[in-house]
């Protein structure tokens, strides 16, 4: 494979593994503003929830994520972004080629 392909899809995946820490700290924060019931109008508040509230409430509409008045759907996006970047993004760095392998570990 040529050098430019695979570093194209070494950057794309690495670039895909920030995104998805990056969202996976939003995630934590969004649920964590739920218990404190910060100012609804707050434009931080606002942009947190139009980030997260799509993608729980795909969650929500596909799996039952309620147990015991609890919404579950944050834990289960945070094991999708876990699942994706530890499993698929590192199996298809090693696909690509070993030395970026060391990016995984």
């Amino acid at each position: 494979m040529p050098d430019i392909l695979v570093s194209t899809i070494v950057f794309a995946a690495q670039t895909l593994s920030g995104l998805l820490q990056i969202y996976f700290w939003i995630v934590i924060i969004a649920t964590l503003l739920t218990w404190v019931q910060p100012d609804p109008y707050n434009p931080i508040v606002r942009t947190l929830y139009a980030m997260t509230e799509p993608v729980f409430d795909f969650v929500r509409e596909h799996l039952p994520v309620y147990f015991g008045g609890l919404d579950l759907s944050p834990i289960v996006v945070i094991i999708a972004i876990q699942f994706v970047q530890r499993v698929l993004i590192i199996s298809l760095l090693r696909a690509i080629t070993p030395a970026a392998v060391i990016y995984g570990s």
